[in-house]
């Protein structure tokens, strides 16, 4: 089997949605580069927050509905019902169909990494004391928190389902206990006939 390759290119040729990996990792890296050069590039502070804001919403948006789902096969949302209850759905894909090893690594080094960076970044801007660009590490930080822990949550919902389906196939309410029920239906059919 011929070489895949190394470093980024390799990746890309491994992973089975390039598109997805790239768009995942493009949106997070230039919310980070556009808040690191604003101060550099423009005095303009709304200009930079915008742009940063933007970029993490399209961020947000594109992990939670796009590269979660195709990377890993993972989502989530939070849904309101009549009654004015609020709860978390998590959507997972089949377990017969796992996630590329690669896509899925990726993955979740970018949904746990990514917080980690814009925390050391709110640890620089208090040291500098540039408070004035702290909210937009604040609102980062919140929307990265959120995919992470949404993640987290939905990947454990998954993998409990998928334990408890592959249990209940042989428990009292699957195979097992048709098998069971089925023998003692005809054992007491014998004894009354």
């Amino acid at each position: 089997m011929p070489s895949q390759g190394t470093g980024i290119a390799g990746i890309f040729r491994q992973s089975a949605h390039p598109l997805a990996l790239f768009f995942l990792y493009i949106f997070r890296i230039a919310a980070i580069v556009v808040y690191i050069m604003c101060g550099w590039v423009t005095d303009n502070y709304v200009l930079s927050t915008v742009v940063v804001v933007v970029l993490l919403a399209m961020d947000f948006w594109n992990c939670r509905n796009v590269s979660g789902r195709t990377l890993v096969g993972l989502r989530f949302w939070n849904q309101v019902d009549e009654d004015g209850d609020s709860y978390w759905v998590f959507e997972s894909r089949d377990p017969s169909r796992p996630a590329n090893p690669v896509d899925s690594k990726m993955f979740w080094t970018a949904v746990y990494s990514f917080p980690l960076l814009w925390v050391a970044l709110l640890i620089v801007s208090i040291v500098k004391l540039n408070f004035s660009y702290v909210p937009i590490v604040i609102l980062s930080l919140v929307f990265n928190f959120a995919n992470a822990i949404g993640f987290t949550y939905a990947d454990r919902d998954a993998k409990q389902r998928w334990a408890n389906s592959a249990v209940g196939g042989w428990g009292i309410s699957g195979i097992g206990g048709q098998l069971v029920s089925s023998a003692i239906s005809r054992s007491v059919g014998k004894i009354f006939s």
